[in-house]
């Protein structure tokens, strides 16, 4: 089965360092701006930086979601902090790791293997992840509360 699909955003300039994304598919605008490391950076404003590292955090969640649902999982919670690494590689700015640390509450232990058989199948199909040069690393953690 062939699939294509397109994503369309705009970007305009606001001012300074700072502009507005924006989709006709979608209801809400994102501002952005250069982020505070660099000159001009502004903060508490969504930066690309930020964006891909939540692009990443955010299929991972709905790549398991998918799959949890597919595979019957039964979970109560999942949650999921990210932290990207921005350095010089090849003398150009990078982002060139993303730590993903998922913790998932499931109310079995016999559902352990499963959950971790899952959030490993989650994160080498997201399509994301596998769209960038940078390294994922997944750092999973399972919880059970009964």
């Amino acid at each position: 089965m062939e699939f294509t699909h397109y994503y369309k955003v705009d970007a305009q300039w606001n001012q300074l360092r700072k502009g507005t994304i924006h989709s006709a598919e979608l209801s809400d605008s994102v501002v952005v701006a250069t982020p505070p490391p660099f000159p001009g950076g502004i903060e508490k404003i969504w930066s690309p930086e930020h964006l891909l590292v939540a692009a990443v955090n955010s299929c991972l969640m709905t790549t398991f979601l998918a799959i949890a649902e597919n595979s019957k999982l039964e979970f109560s919670d999942y949650r999921c902090n990210a932290t990207g690494k921005l350095e010089k590689v090849e003398g150009k700015y990078a982002i060139s790791e993303i730590v993903l640390e998922p913790v998932i509450t499931i109310k079995n232990e016999n559902d352990r293997e499963k959950a971790e058989r899952i959030i490993h199948k989650s994160e080498s199909a997201c399509l994301i992840s596998n769209s960038i040069k940078s390294t994922v690393i997944l750092q999973a953690t399972i919880i059970v509360n009964a």
